[in-house]
């Protein structure tokens, strides 16, 4: 409860950029793992992307998904991927001539009572997989650019590059958790992609804004550094991010965790295992990737070069003074 209070009242100094080689080696071993398992496990792209087949029907209450599935195995389909939609069941396969469609709708409607009519079969080729693949990256492209374009404007191209790292590192863990997992990757998964992007981008947003405001005042005379400065906008927004992040990361969990699992809702999944991870780590990114890379950025500027000089030819005690003075000033 105290800690509580005192993170909520701002009292408490996380030295977020003194510990960025913690945060560096921590995200590089994740992105060493992620990358990992987009190369050898890679994606398991749903039909959209790859094409293949789609079964739809209705079972009885009792039926469960491995019964549906070895269904679909004693006729021959590989790895099927079986999920519910409601009280329908949705059982994707790879691409089925029309003999072996036939075959399959018989031995449904043998196994579940449901009449060979009412089985509703969807073919999509790779042609259309490939055409969604292109617009997605066309629209990821310009959604990054439309980033840069805003921050270099609103802030200034170094907010802009760390900005976009962050992104991206939020967006290789994401994926390489859909590796590991195995989780199908559907135009849902594609759309919680573009959310978490955005997400990220907001909380970067707000912290850099911060970050500016304070850094405008360090000159000649300034008893901080441009990382002290950094470091102390960084602990006056934690509250918030924090904040933001638990209230928008309960609900996911809900429809991750309960909706899946209780309810059945599988076709729901795929979209809330990205905004699930990606808020997670977007909200990391935020305050350990983006802020400290920044900060590594400026640092190498002239003006706040000499300004770090100074404070260390006065010693340790000058510097502790001012990081003092400036949070209580905050």
């Amino acid at each position: 409860m105290g800690l509580g209070r005192r993170l909520y009242r701002g009292e408490i100094d996380v030295d977020f950029v003194g510990r960025w080689k913690l945060w560096y080696s921590l995200s590089g071993f994740l992105l060493i793992v992620s990358l990992a398992g987009l190369l050898f496990n890679g994606l398991n792209l749903g039909v959209e992307f790859k094409g293949g087949s789609v079964f739809s029907f209705k079972a009885p209450q009792n039926s469960s998904v491995v019964q549906v599935r070895d269904t679909f195995l004693e006729e021959g389909v590989h790895q099927p991927i079986v999920q519910t939609a409601g009280d329908r069941w949705r059982v994707t396969t790879e691409t089925l001539d029309e003999g072996e469609v036939t075959k399959v709708q018989n031995a449904i409607s043998k196994d579940y009572g449901v009449p060979v009519k009412d089985v509703d079969i969807q073919s999509i080729g790779a042609s259309w997989g490939g055409e969604v693949s292109q617009k997605a990256w066309m629209g990821l492209g310009v959604f990054m650019l439309a980033i840069i374009l805003y921050l270099s404007m609103a802030f200034e191209p170094k907010m802009a590059l760390a900005a976009i790292v962050a992104l991206i590192h939020d967006l290789v863990i994401t994926a390489g958790v859909y590796a590991w997992s195995g989780f199908e990757v559907t135009p849902a998964t594609l759309l919680g992609f573009l959310t978490i992007l955005g997400y990220s981008l907001y909380d970067a947003v707000v912290v850099f804004d911060m970050i500016k405001e304070v850094t405008a005042k360090l000159g000649s005379a300034s008893k901080q550094t441009y990382s002290m400065a950094a470091n102390n906008a960084l602990n006056h927004t934690l509250i918030r991010s924090l904040n933001t992040s638990l209230v928008a990361i309960l609900p996911v969990a809900a429809i991750l965790f309960i909706g899946t699992t209780l309810l059945g809702a599988g076709t729901l999944k795929d979209l809330s295992l990205a905004l699930f991870v990606g808020m997670i780590v977007g909200t990391y990114s935020s305050l350990c990737v983006a802020t400290p890379l920044l900060v590594t950025l400026k640092e190498r500027e002239p003006k706040y070069q000499a300004i770090a000089r100074r404070l260390a030819s006065t010693g340790p005690k000058a510097a502790k003074g001012g990081k003092k003075a400036a949070t209580a000033k905050g």
